[in-house]
């Protein structure tokens, strides 16, 4: 499971469909509806927050698909949401743009030949870029 804090918009069509079916999933494990991922190390910063949180992301991944003109299903996108924002650290979003293009390099030269030229990463809309290194619950 990877709950990508970096924006939706640097996913190619793969990455961004694979988020969606893992944030469906990562909400059910919150909700309690399955036993499957539940000491998932990705699932640490949504635990202790309410649902809103995990729907306000599910809504910009909803948002970018829309954006591509391949709507996901609203319905899977449901209320209520937050204006509040989740701390990531930069080393996090770097540790991630990283681990995204090598992926890309293989599965969409085009895409990754897109993520070349980014100067600044920008995050998922619900998280806030801090300082420091990349998250304790990270692997690798």
């Amino acid at each position: 499971m990877r709950l990508w804090s970096i924006h939706p918009k640097y996913l190619d069509v793969k990455g961004l469909t694979g988020l969606w079916r893992e944030a469906l999933l990562a909400k059910k494990v919150l909700q309690g509806k399955t036993r499957s991922y539940k000491n998932h190390p990705q699932l640490d910063r949504f635990k202790q927050l309410p649902l809103r949180y995990i729907n306000t992301y599910l809504y910009f991944i909803y948002k970018e698909s829309c954006e591509r003109g391949y709507c996901f299903d609203k319905r899977k996108v449901m209320k209520p949401f937050t204006k509040k924002k989740i701390g990531v650290t930069k080393g996090q979003i770097e540790f991630e743009f990283k681990h995204l293009k090598k992926k890309l390099k293989i599965r969409d030269k085009e895409k990754y030949k897109e993520l070349l030229k980014v100067k600044r990463i920008h995050a998922n809309p619900l998280f806030k870029i801090k300082k420091g290194k990349k998250e304790g619950w990270e692997k690798g």
